[in-house]
């Protein structure tokens, strides 16, 4: 995937190197490395420049990534896909219940890996599978996905420093006591298993979950949860620490009655754009097995 990403040097970034500038910008160490092996990839005003040299006020600095490769072990294969939003540098996915992120033993060609493959193969583009936010295979919603090694590397950062803010939407049976409150409980691999996790105080990594109840109906409750850390499953397991599992759960709390999966659904995110600093606002609305019990928001 080829970009081409323009700076305008102001004065405050007068006399900083290359690097130095392109750091602040969020770009990673590995980032600088690939850039310094492509072919005129670093410009200040249209002179390809090392990453030593300066920057003048009034400086047009011209990035350009060229990524020729494609990932390998995705084979391409058509599938819908549901595009919320995409520009140069970021696609944004409202990904249904039952599709895999990743291609796996038993899901190698119905993955979202595989169809975003195909959706660009036949543009004619090359694509790396760089996916932000990894949504369990029956967890639907948003999920970001980076475009290039740029945009990538700045999303985990953000990732890392807690600055994407996640909003899902769960079903569970009951009236949730109290209706609203923060999930302390540290998580860690449960015993014997390589997939379940389980709450562990004293082995367990920090996760943190604030939830508050939206809508009672039927003798369920609709849940909106943000998330403060991103543990695997941790939705899951700290509503059944909470007493309130999510229904179809079949790892934690196998209640089919409703619901043939988790009732899961990553409802809004928002960000920092990774390239232009635009504030990013989306929402998917609950999918249709979410709202067999009559709540719709």
């Amino acid at each position: 995937m080829n970009r081409t990403i323009t700076y305008h040097i102001s004065g405050s970034d007068s006399g900083l190197r290359i690097e130095q500038f392109l750091r602040r910008q969020g770009y990673s160490r590995q980032n600088l490395t690939e850039l310094k092996k492509m072919h005129e990839s670093i410009l200040v005003n249209g002179v390809w420049l090392h990453l030593n040299e300066h920057l003048h006020t009034d400086d047009t600095l011209t990035i350009r990534i060229q990524e020729n490769e494609c990932s390998e072990k995705i084979p391409p294969t058509e599938l819908p896909l549901n595009i919320i939003y995409e520009d140069e540098d970021i696609l944004v996915i409202n990904k249904p219940a039952g599709m895999p992120i990743h291609p796996s033993q038993n899901n190698y060609y119905n993955s979202l890996a595989n169809a975003l493959a195909w959706y660009y193969e036949q543009q004619g583009k090359p694509f790396i599978f760089r996916c932000t936010n990894r949504l369990d295979r029956d967890t639907s919603g948003l999920t970001i996905i980076a475009k290039h090694m740029v945009s990538s590397s700045i999303l985990s950062q953000m990732v890392r420093e807690h600055t994407i803010s996640r909003e899902y939407r769960a079903i569970v049976r009951g009236s949730v006591t109290p209706p609203c409150g923060t999930i302390d409980a540290p998580l860690s691999r449960k015993p014997g298993s390589i997939i379940e996790r389980t709450v562990d105080f004293e082995h367990g990594e920090r996760a943190v979950t604030h939830y508050q109840v939206l809508e009672e109906k039927n003798g369920h409750s609709l849940v909106s949860l943000h998330l403060e850390t991103g543990r695997t499953h941790q939705i899951r397991i700290h509503m059944k620490y909470l007493g309130f599992p999510l229904i179809g759960d079949y790892l934690y709390n196998p209640d089919m009655e409703f619901m043939s999966r988790q009732a899961l659904h990553s409802y809004r995110m928002q960000f920092t754009h990774p390239i232009t600093g635009e504030h990013m606002d989306f929402i998917a609305p609950l999918p249709e097995d979410m709202q067999v019990l009559g709540v719709e928001h």
